[in-house]
């Protein structure tokens, strides 16, 4: 296995593990500083945008995710986001791409690469956003809402850290509910830079 992000990333262009090639755009790798011992944030999959670009959490989730780090203190240029699936999975509405969540399948044919780039990076914190991300670093009987918020240990980060995905803040129905979760997402995120700090 290579220890070069880049070539790593060039070697996931070409994935045909499962079916979710076949109608994405292109492969999303992860993106930022890769130098081992600093922080990776790990999401589910790229969406619309992402796909497009090539790049990882540049949507609407992602300038949400931009804005929430520097509220608590984290400069996005420091870190390294990826995804546990690497290609975006979604149905035709009408001209629109709509996302779907990945499956077992999906996402176990993607965690090689996710390993991988984790193995080359060594991080000292680990962030899960959402539930898919959660579950492919700390196995299925991880719960977003119940371990949101704690330092925990998974087999990749001995600083993992969990909370929601922040499209799921985009989804909230109303605006109460969705500063509150606004709120807790940047109080999850504010225990990510203290301990960055340390």
């Amino acid at each position: 296995m290579t220890s070069d992000l880049d070539v790593l990333a060039e070697s996931a262009r070409h994935c045909t593990a499962c079916p979710l090639y076949r109608n994405a755009t292109q492969t999303v790798f992860g993106k930022g500083i890769s130098r081992a011992g600093g922080v990776v944030f790990v999401g589910e999959q790229p969406g619309d945008s992402e796909d497009k670009a090539g790049e990882p959490f540049i949507g609407p989730a992602g300038k949400l995710l931009d804005r929430a780090m520097a509220e608590a203190g984290i400069d996005r240029t420091t870190v390294y986001v990826t995804n546990a699936v690497k290609h975006f999975k979604w149905e035709a509405r009408g001209k629109r791409r709509l996302h779907q969540s990945p499956n077992s399948r999906d996402i176990a044919a993607c965690k090689p690469w996710m390993e991988a780039e984790l193995a080359i990076l060594a991080p000292c914190v680990l962030v899960c956003l959402g539930s898919t991300a959660t579950r492919s670093i700390l196995g299925p009987d991880a719960r977003v809402l119940r371990d949101r918020g704690q330092i925990l240990h998974s087999s990749y980060c001995e600083q993992t850290v969990v909370t929601v995905h922040p499209s799921a803040l985009l989804r909230a129905t109303d605006e109460t509910s969705r500063v509150a979760a606004y709120t807790a997402f940047v109080a999850d995120l504010k225990l990510v830079a203290k301990l960055m700090r340390r």
